[in-house]
């Protein structure tokens, strides 16, 4: 099992049904991919947080029956490259302002704004993407 960054596979992709009972699964994966990776810390935990509301955004909102949600996480640069797709290219993600203060939800594209140092969305062929980058530690590159 590798232990330096410089040792382990530079991405790796798993799949979870479109199930609200599968998104812990999804976390336990990525925080499990991260350890392999020799990655933890509040790095970690900021991924794995984002990866649960990623996963979360595409089982609630996509409407496309018997669907797989795929989450990749890749090192790209300086950096951790957190992607998650699903086959509902029609539900773009659209941060909500906080301005309706009496709704619950609907917050969490803000959580994932804070804790990555960007994010944003990317439609292909036939699926829809919706990343977050992370800068990797000085000691970790």
């Amino acid at each position: 099992m590798p232990t330096a960054l410089t040792s382990h596979p530079r991405s790796d992709t798993f799949r979870i049904p479109k199930r609200k009972r599968h998104v812990p699964e999804a976390r336990a994966q990525v925080q499990r991919i991260l350890k392999d990776w020799a990655l933890d810390g509040e790095l970690a935990h900021d991924v794995a947080t984002v990866a649960t509301e990623l996963v979360t955004n595409a089982v609630r909102h996509c409407r496309v029956s018997l669907a797989q949600v795929e989450v990749t996480i890749s090192i790209r640069g300086c950096g951790l490259l957190l992607e998650v797709s699903d086959p509902d290219r029609e539900r773009i993600p659209v941060p909500r302002t906080g301005d309706d203060q009496e709704e619950t939800g609907g917050r969490g594209l803000l959580l994932v704004a804070g804790l990555a140092s960007r994010w944003g969305h990317e439609l292909r062929p036939f699926t829809k993407c919706v990343w977050a980058y992370f800068l990797l530690p000085e000691e970790s590159r």
